[in-house]
């Protein structure tokens, strides 16, 4: 079997890593920079831009896969399954008109409104800055402002933390409007954010285990976003300071939001539903829906999946989800990334890293690397100004796996740093504290 894998990133990586390790699969990429972990796990590689749809038909004319796997938002909401559709040939990614569920905050929240699913916080859209301010204030300065198109995890700014006044929140909102011609403004919501991604047929959701992603720069969620710094799973596939009922909650939306999605366009999503929720002391809230893999969120999910990945992907593109037994493994996850010294803002690009050896060599069942956006040049691997390699500890318990990847990230040397405080039951307790007094 040949399968076309589409994307360069530590995800990738990832996906690579489950569609080959049942053998049964010959891997094909097509990649915008070369990726040392995918490219030794693929039969060819063809370097090219996402926007270059005739490169892309033309190497996909040469593999003639099975069925292709997009693993980037940009790729996937420029309508790159459209095209392969062309072809004859069917993608694990939604076609583009679905994929607005990611690449427009609007959509939606829209969506979610027209067909009465729980979850959505008070919102409006604009398509001028007539009103931005009063709805701030109507707000009590409490508010979020949301780019309404792809920003890379960066496009969202909440007021108490990225901005300081109604004036600051109503210039991001303008910019916003300069950019995509619209802009989400809607209530902050108080309380723990969670990832539940979901495998989905269009008419079948499963789920994966919940896993907690950490966006802040620095130990002690301080600093910039970014893309993701890590994440954690817990061996029960639930999160310390989950029940079992916010999970049944975020189900529930995800089920409703597919359904909606076909009445609304007539077209089936075939692909990864990554919904970001928060659990308040309301119950669950809709943060934003992505169309693909989360980063690092895959991470924790696809290395402990009992199920032939490749079952999993067919199932998918057969509509058939329900007859597939699903199962990950009842272990804990922790993923750490190492990144550049000034990473997110003035990041150290083009400085060599040195791994230790044991490190390029690990254990699967306790411990994962997946490279990022590295250089590998003849003498070694160069830093580019992104996330460079990503460790993930697996064990029985969270404070095990946590200790596995920290002591990986300490074996990487160079102008580098990660989140230390990642997966550790101190910060985890923080949140624990925060819903328990919250659930009061």
């Amino acid at each position: 079997m040949k399968v076309l894998l589409i994307g360069n990133g530590a995800r990738e990586h990832c996906i690579a890593e489950a569609l080959t390790r049942s053998g049964r699969v010959k891997l094909a990429t097509y990649a915008k920079a070369k990726n040392p972990g995918i490219f030794a796990l693929s039969e060819e590689y063809q370097l090219g831009s996402y926007t270059d749809f005739r490169s892309i038909l033309n190497f996909a004319k040469k593999v003639k896969p099975d069925f292709a796997f997009i693993g980037p938002d940009d790729p996937i909401a420029d309508g790159v399954a459209d095209l392969l559709l062309e072809l004859e040939i069917h993608s694990v990614a939604p076609l583009k008109t679905v994929a607005r569920l990611e690449s427009s905050k609007s959509f939606t929240r829209d969506l979610v409104q027209k067909y009465k699913i729980p979850g959505n916080p008070r919102f409006k859209v604009f398509f001028d800055p007539v009103g931005i301010k009063e709805f701030l204030q109507e707000l009590g300065g409490n508010y979020v402002v949301k780019a309404d198109g792809l920003m890379g995890g960066k496009g969202v700014q909440i007021s108490g933390e990225h901005l300081a006044t109604l004036e600051d929140g109503e210039a991001y909102a303008k910019k916003c409007i300069e950019k995509f011609g619209r802009v989400v403004v809607e209530e902050k919501l108080i309380g723990q954010e969670f990832s539940l991604m979901s495998f989905v047929d269009g008419k079948h959701v499963v789920d994966m285990p919940p896993v907690q992603d950490h966006k802040r720069a620095f130990v002690g969620d301080k600093g910039a976003n970014t893309g993701g710094m890590g994440s954690y799973s817990d061996a029960n596939h639930l999160l310390p300071f989950l029940e079992k009922r916010d999970l049944e909650e975020a189900h529930l939306i995800t089920e409703k939001v597919a359904d909606a999605l076909f009445r609304e366009t007539g077209i089936l999503f075939k692909g990864i539903m990554y919904g970001g929720f928060m659990v308040t002391a309301n119950g669950v809230r809709l943060i934003e829906y992505n169309a693909r893999f989360g980063d690092p969120e895959v991470m924790n999910v696809l290395p402990i999946l009992k199920t032939d990945f490749v079952e999993v992907c067919e199932a998918i593109l057969g509509g058939n989800l329900n007859r597939v037994k699903i199962e990950f493994e009842n272990k804990a996850t922790v993923c750490k990334y190492i990144v550049p010294e000034g990473y997110p803002e003035n990041p150290r690009a083009g400085e060599k890293i040195e791994i230790e050896p044991s490190t390029l060599n690990p254990q699967p069942s306790t411990l994962r690397m997946y490279y990022a956006s590295v250089d590998q040049r003849d003498d070694g691997l160069y830093l580019s100004s992104s996330r460079a390699i990503a460790f993930v500890g697996i064990a029985d318990t969270l404070d095990i796996a946590e200790k596995i990847a920290e002591q990986a990230c300490g074996n990487v040397k160079g102008l580098v740093f990660h989140r230390e405080d990642i997966g550790t039951a101190a910060l985890i307790e923080k949140r624990v504290r925060m819903m328990r007094e919250f659930r009061r």
